[in-house]
């Protein structure tokens, strides 16, 4: 079974109230979580992340991991789940990948972030590989138990779970889940509770679209989150990489496909991200390209009030990015948003995990492209390697420097912080630091 690299996409939070009935006293509703990933409800983003390991060995049943937050950033309490602990459904099975693509907010609204998780290899009865969800669900505790959320197109190899994505696609102030079942994506619009999921399912389909890769955020100003999909399209041969564009609302709405590529599907290394680097209201859709021109590029497909629009590319030839285009540099393999400097545009960090760095072969690297009033541009970016001064260890081939990447503010103080490799480098008003560096932000996982 092909292997998948996991990373945690963060909704942005989803607000709204309740009202008790007039005769009868009852607690006030309660809020929902401020954070996509405090799961504890303590005011602190905590830090999920997924290995194959297991107590059982690297055997791809999966490990999901938490370290929860604190006024410090993610250095405290550690937990491990697997589908071994008690209330989630299933068991360790070899190859299950639990945790192979995770996506976090308030599904039932009672002030605790949950968990949705992938397992995408899962077997159900005498089914192969069908996959599944769950909903892992927050507490004042943290994480704990699980609702499995219903498979609607089961069938052999369908991976359901493939990718997930969270967001408020029909506008009603809830969230809502996307995945991608038998490489086709699938909207679940209504209420997800301990007790099930009820509400309604839409498979969304284009061209034959084999999909691969799911990412949700806001392109229009309307008030629903709409939603890319990333594929294989033009027929049974899927011989182009496209970003398909669906517009959220009462009715989700089949939009534009952009074509990243032409001769051969690289659509499952594709990258994605949503945000308005520009500030003019609209959401803008990134797109790590990694084999743009087997040396990789950022497309930045332009938000506007129908949809994306113009496109705009960057990469290590861009006016201001270190470095220069080189085949095998993979500039674009994983993407991340976030303000790292609070000045109000997001950024984005841009991993090339095949820079080679002197004689070592694939080191990698790390680029922070800055937001501003043009959008996203060189101007100002930053470059980061594992020779930079205060980055500890030392240049290594093979490394890939990068290959894990998030960019999110994990100490509430406005700017966004830098994970990789086990490495948390704060934020500041002058962009990532190398002072109060934390490393390592991951525990042993058997422990």
């Amino acid at each position: 079974m092909r292997s998948r690299t996991t990373t945690l996409t963060l909704a942005a939070a989803v607000l709204g109230c309740g009202l008790a009935p007039l005769a009868v006293a009852t607690p006030a509703a309660a809020a929902p979580a401020a954070y996509a990933d405090d799961f504890n409800g303590d005011g602190y983003r905590d830090y999920a992340y997924a290995t194959s390991v297991t107590d059982v060995g690297e055997d791809g049943s999966g490990t999901v991991g938490i370290i929860y937050g604190t006024a410090t950033g993610p250095d405290g309490r550690k937990q491990n789940i697997t589908q071994n602990s008690t209330g989630i459904p299933g068991a360790n099975e070899w190859d299950d990948g639990f945790g192979s693509a995770m996506a976090g907010a308030d599904f039932n609204r009672d002030g605790y972030a949950d968990l949705a998780v992938a397992v995408y290899g899962e077997d159900v009865g005498t089914g192969r590989e069908q996959g599944a969800v769950m909903i892992v669900w927050g507490s004042a505790s943290g994480l704990s138990g699980a609702t499995s959320v219903p498979n609607k197109a089961s069938q052999n190899w369908g991976q359901m779970g493939l990718d997930l994505a969270v967001g408020d696609f029909n506008g009603d102030g809830r969230p809502d889940l996307a995945t991608l079942n038998n490489n086709t994506a699938h909207v679940y619009v209504g209420s997800f509770t301990k007790s099930g999921f009820t509400g309604k399912v839409t498979k969304l389909t284009n061209d034959g679209m084999h999909a691969q890769h799911l990412t949700a955020g806001r392109v229009t100003k309307d008030a629903a989150s709409d939603l890319v999909v990333i594929g294989g399209v033009d027929g049974s041969d899927h011989t182009v990489t496209g970003a398909w564009f669906v517009r959220g609302g009462s009715t989700l709405t089949r939009g534009a496909t952009y074509r990243l590529g032409t001769g051969e599907d690289t659509s499952w290394e594709v990258d994605a991200q949503i945000a308005d680097f520009n500030k003019d209201g609209y959401g803008d859709i990134a797109l790590g390209h990694p084999n743009a021109n087997g040396k990789g590029g950022v497309l930045v497909w332009r938000g506007g009030s129908s949809g994306p629009g113009s496109v705009t590319r960057l990469n290590q030839n861009t006016s201001g990015v270190a470095g220069g285009m080189e085949v095998g540099d993979r500039f674009g393999a994983r993407i991340s948003v976030g303000d790292v400097n609070r000045d109000g545009y997001p950024d984005l960090a841009v991993a090339a995990p095949g820079e080679d760095l002197g004689e070592h072969a694939d080191a990698g690297a790390v680029h922070i492209l800055r937001g501003s009033a043009a959008g996203l541009t060189g101007s100002k970016s930053q470059y980061l390697d594992r020779n930079s001064s205060g980055v500890p260890g030392g240049l290594e081939e093979n490394a890939s420097f990068g290959g894990d990447l998030r960019l999110r503010d994990s100490d509430s103080d406005g700017h966004a912080d830098l994970f990789t490799d086990y490495l948390r480098l704060p934020g500041t008003p002058t962009g990532i630091t190398t002072s109060g560096l934390q490393y390592p932000i991951q525990p042993n996982f058997l422990q």
